[in-house]
């Protein structure tokens, strides 16, 4: 049987990597575990440090319970070096490669305009790109 996982993020301003996240991957805020009703309950059992704010993380979820949870938190320190682990967003890999290619401009010119920023484009094959603050993450066809 295989693990779950989930996928974490550190960063600066978790509420704008979720929005851009929940933007590119189609997730949505992830409900409190049970029996919290809300977020800022489930945090209260936690002794966190009075300058920790329910701002402070976003855990997003695939709605349709498929792809891993995604949890964003902030940390002090600034990213520095390229990520060793990255997301890749998936557009549908049917049709001939000029398709495939035209879809994955499509997607990636979507997340320019929630936000992210094109680093390289490989060839139309696939598009490296960078979240709000810097992570990098790649555009590619799924394998058909």
């Amino acid at each position: 049987m295989a693990a779950k996982i989930d996928l974490t993020l550190d960063c600066a301003n978790a509420q704008l990597l979720a929005d851009f996240w929940k933007t590119a991957l189609g997730y949505i805020d992830e409900p409190p575990p049970v029996p919290f009703k809300t977020r800022e309950e489930w945090l209260a059992q936690f002794d966190l440090p009075e300058d920790d704010s329910e701002d402070d993380g976003a855990w997003l979820c695939d709605p349709d319970g498929a792809g891993p949870r995604l949890s964003i938190l902030k940390v002090p320190e600034p990213k520095t070096a390229k990520n060793r682990l990255h997301i890749d967003v998936r557009v549908p890999g049917h049709g001939s490669a000029g398709e495939r290619r035209a879809r994955i401009k499509a997607e990636s010119e979507r997340l320019v305009k929630a936000g992210g920023t094109v680093r390289q484009e490989f060839d139309g094959r696939h598009v490296v790109m960078a979240d709000p603050e810097g992570n990098e993450f790649c555009v590619a066809a799924a394998s058909a």
